[in-house]
């Protein structure tokens, strides 16, 4: 089907196949807290690729005291001074964790080197540094997982149009991201060169098509699962207890306490 678009999903197979794949990761969860297993999922791609959203339907179901999301700021002057990949470092994930990395160290791959916020030689230090950070990382035991969203020119452009146009998705757009509509080729060739360094054997990059976003979450979570060794655990056995007897507790008047007013009367 090479080169041949595929219809869209109907909603309602996307949303029967969504909760079959949420309850599976939900199994991985428990799997991962079980062994003491540490994974890392890197989600990168172009603004607008779909990254956030597929995080999203990665961890809306999952314990968030197992499952972190690190999309991390700016970095502070202080930062700066450090070792590039050192404030990633700090949000590995420990035994037992999931860390979903909405966008990574793979910035200085990206917008950094397009927008010159990173010189040539941190640059070029970090093509070089990247792989051996990686298979330290693997080599250490952590299953580490790079998925790049691919959006094309003009399903980007329409996001982007969409976001301008919607209260609720405003914030979703910044300058930058209208600065990669006049800097397309330019991300182009520095994703291009990005793989050649960085898709290594022990790390490679699996890219999602990502035109159409609910094939994307399906596919990229299916992949995940299959790439990962995990098995059901039994869950602990819990029996509900029978409610004691009252004691003669005796609730306080209600007009002691002020109530949030009933919005939905109204409605």
């Amino acid at each position: 089907m090479a080169g041949k678009k595929a219809a869209r999903l109907p909603r309602t197979v996307y949303e029967k196949e969504l909760l079959r794949l949420q309850t599976e990761l939900a199994k991985l969860q428990e799997w991962v807290r079980a062994e003491g297993a540490r994974l890392v999922v890197v989600f990168e791609g172009r603004d607008a690729a779909g990254k956030g959203g597929a995080v999203k339907r990665v961890s809306e179901r999952l314990n968030p005291r197992v499952t972190r999301i690190a999309a991390l700021p700016r970095p502070t002057e202080r930062e700066r001074t450090q070792w590039y990949f050192q404030r990633y470092v700090e949000h590995l994930p420990a035994a037992g964790e999931i860390v979903l990395f909405d966008r990574s160290w793979y910035n200085r791959a990206g917008v950094e080197h397009v927008m010159g916020f990173c010189t040539r030689e941190e640059y070029q230090l970090f093509m070089r540094q990247c792989p051996i950070f990686e298979r330290m990382l693997v080599e250490d035991g952590i299953l580490l997982r790079k998925y790049w969203f691919s959006v094309s020119d003009t399903e980007q452009q329409e996001r982007f149009r969409r976001r301008l146009e919607d209260p609720l998705r405003r914030w979703k757009l910044s300058p930058m991201d209208l600065e990669s509509i006049t800097h397309w080729e330019a991300y182009s060739r520095a994703k291009d060169e990005m793989m050649v360094h960085t898709d290594i054997a022990e790390a490679p990059w699996y890219v999602v098509e990502s035109d159409d976003k609910h094939r994307a979450r399906l596919n990229m979570i299916s992949h995940l699962l299959d790439s990962v060794p995990y098995h059901e655990v039994p869950p602990p056995v819990l029996e509900l207890p029978s409610r004691p007897p009252s004691t003669g507790y005796e609730r306080p008047p209600r007009d002691l306490q002020t109530y949030v007013p009933d919005h939905t009367a109204d409605l």
